[in-house]
Formats: C-alpha cells, sequence, structure tokens
C-alpha cells in the first residue's frame, strides 16, 4: 500500500523538528516517490501542502527545497509562537488530570532523551513539547499551528546556529507544566515568554551586510594624498634599454 500525501508531509515536518533535514535541503520528487513507493502526484500533493503552511519551497527551474528563514521571518515566526502559547495559557480556566498525566509523561521522554546519543530523538521531543500543551489545553487547531511554527523556528534555531542548551530548555517545560499544576496560569505565562524569548536570543543572528561595503572601501578618499602640485612625467623607458626590466613597474 503507497504513503499517502498526509502521511509524506507529516514525515517531513517530523524529520525537520529532529533536524534531520537542514534548511536549503532539497527534496526530489522522484526520489522521495521511490522511497515512499508512491506517484510522483502524491508527493507533489504533499509538497505543495507544506508549501502553504511555509516548511518548503518551490522553484520552477529547480525544485523543491525546504525552506531558509530570513531573519524578518525568523523574527516574525517567534512573535507568532509568543502569541499563540501565551494566549493558550491565558485563556485555559483548569487542567485536568489526564492532560497533566500527558504532559509530564512527555516531560519523562524529554528527560530520557537527554542522557542518550540520538539528538534527533532530543530534538523532536524538545520541540514537540509546545505541541502536546496545546493539545492538553484543549486545541487541537492550534496545536496544528503550532507544530508548523515549531518546525520552522527549529529549521532557524539551525540556520542561525542557536546556543540555545536543551537541558535548560527541558528545565523551563518543567516549571511550566508545575506552575500549571498549582494553578498559577500566570506564572506558567511568564515563564513561557521567559523560554520563547531565551530560544530566541540564542540565535546569532548578525547585522544586515552592506551589500557595497567592499566597492565603498575601495573607493574611499585616501587618508594620505600626495602634494596636489603636477609631477614631471618620466619618459618611459624603451624596452631596448639595458635596464628594460623597470618597464612594467613603471607603466603600473
Amino acid at each position: 500500500m503507497s504513503t499517502s500525501a498526509s502521511e509524506i508531509s507529516a514525515r517531513i515536518v517530523e524529520a525537520v523538528m529532529a533536524q534531520k533535514l537542514a534548511p536549503g535541503s532539497r527534496l526530489g520528487e522522484q526520489q522521495l516517490a521511490m522511497l515512499f513507493d508512491c506517484s510522483r502526484t502524491i508527493v507533489r500533493e504533499a509538497l505543495t501542502r507544506l508549501a502553504a503552511r511555509g516548511i518548503v519551497t518551490v522553484s520552477a527551474r529547480r525544485g523543491w527545497f525546504v525552506i531558509e528563514p530570513s531573519q524578518e521571518e525568523a523574527r516574525e515566526a517567534f512573535e507568532a509562537r509568543r502569541v499563540i502559547e501565551l494566549g493558550l495559557i491565558r485563556s485555559t480556566n483548569k487542567i485536568d488530570k489526564a492532560a497533566l498525566r500527558q504532559l509530564k509523561a512527555h516531560l519523562q521522554r524529554e528527560k530520557a532523551a537527554l542522557k542518550e546519543s540520538d539528538v534527533g530523538n532530543r530534538s523532536f521531543l524538545l520541540g514537540d513539547f509546545h505541541v502536546c500543551l496545546a493539545e492538553c489545553l484543549g486545541n487541537t487547531l492550534l496545536a496544528d499551528t503550532l507544530r508548523d511554527f515549531t518546525a520552522r523556528t527549529t529549521l532557524i534555531a539551525m540556520l542561525y546556529q542557536s546556543t540555545h542548551d536543551a537541558v535548560q530548555s527541558c528545565e523551563d517545560h518543567v516549571q511550566i507544566v508545575a506552575a500549571l499544576e498549582r494553578g498559577d496560569h500566570a506564572a506558567a505565562e511568564a515563564l513561557m515568554a521567559e523560554h520563547i524569548g531565551t530560544v530566541q536570543s540564542a540565535l546569532r543572528v548578525q547585522a544586515p551586510s552592506d551589500p557595497l561595503a567592499q566597492l565603498r572601501d575601495a573607493l574611499a578618499p585616501l587618508q594620505n594624498k600626495a602634494s596636489t602640485k603636477p609631477r614631471r612625467r618620466k619618459p618611459a623607458p624603451s624596452p631596448d634599454d639595458p635596464d628594460s626590466s623597470t618597464y612594467l613597474g613603471a607603466l603600473l
């Protein structure tokens, strides 16, 4: 039985969240069709869905690629997550025991992953916590939206070489769940805001480069100009001159 477009898109998002697909990775239709044992039409449908969700992009001549977010897109993605996640916590009256058990089970998987060498699994779980939290707070629609934004911020972290510590990220999650368990939603909201801000600030985002920098430096006025008096030009030595080795140097 061939794989569906939904399954293919889900696998690609999981690979992104696990940091197994880097920004700019090419996604060939034929290769994916062979890998998932399906037609290129199904692959194209999956990639089209991911393009609409902002995970991949397409070029008419070059094909499909995982997105490479710009600095402005990175800022917008974190701001979107901040609005969604803080709003979810703020609008929640009480979290039930089943949801708390689900969140705590997720935290246990995170802690176990930190002790293992599988970086992909660790990365996926740390990102998936936010999706799990949205589901436990009772909003599956926003959980789907958060999955996409979390995937995009994972790509951003890879692209801009995030220095954020995984252990600290897990500890932040523990503190957020603890605040929710004791009913202190204001503290949980503040902790989430701090957590997202810390992750964002760990990005190594450089100031925009000056595209004219090299030309600007080359054409800048010289600091120590020679005298403006016209100099008498010496006749260029003849190539037949015995000391003609200086001829090219004189011309240059």
